[in-house]
């Protein structure tokens, strides 16, 4: 179990740290946009379409995996604390699954339009210039589908715990 928990952790820290990546990339391509657009007149082109479409679905989907494995995911735990410690096992338990169930039907929804734009090639005019967005419907099902797998394994986890 030790060896599936490093794993786990090692997929979520790398898809994490691809994220920041995205992130760092977006930062470096806004400011030399402006920076083209201010000082040389002339404005990098795509710049929007290639933040919305490419930078924004990366660094909001693929991190889901590390965010719940951290479990950094927004809480409400209301009445957990005055639960027992076995009832709060059952309420840990109960919420994985109804994640990993959640995570599995985005998942599943988001497959289908990755499918539908990659069969119909979709892409954005750009100046007359075709910018494929359909490799980016990927990252949904992706980051959704690592999401729901920390959920089964933390289900997992938590059924095989004794107390």
């Amino acid at each position: 179990m030790a060896r599936l928990d490093h794993i786990a952790s090692r997929i979520a820290q790398g898809l994490a740290l691809i994220g920041s990546i995205g992130l760092l990339m977006l930062l470096v391509h806004v400011a030399a946009e402006v920076v083209a657009r201010n000082l040389v007149g002339r404005p990098i082109p795509a710049t929007n379409q290639i933040v919305s479409h490419y930078y924004m679905v990366l660094i909001a989907f693929l991190p889901l995996a590390w965010v719940e494995h951290s479990r950094a995911m927004i809480s409400v735990e209301l009445f957990e604390a005055m639960l027992p410690a076995a009832l709060r096992r059952v309420s840990d338990f109960l919420v994985a699954l109804i994640a990993l169930v959640i995570y599995a039907a985005i998942t599943w929804v988001t497959w289908g339009d990755f499918v539908k734009n990659f069969n119909v090639g979709s892409f954005v005019d750009v100046l007359g210039w075709k910018l494929p967005i359909w490799p980016t419907y990927f990252l949904p099902p992706l980051g959704f589908a690592l999401a729901a797998l920390i959920m089964g394994w933390r289900a997992v986890r938590i059924a095989g715990t004794r107390q």
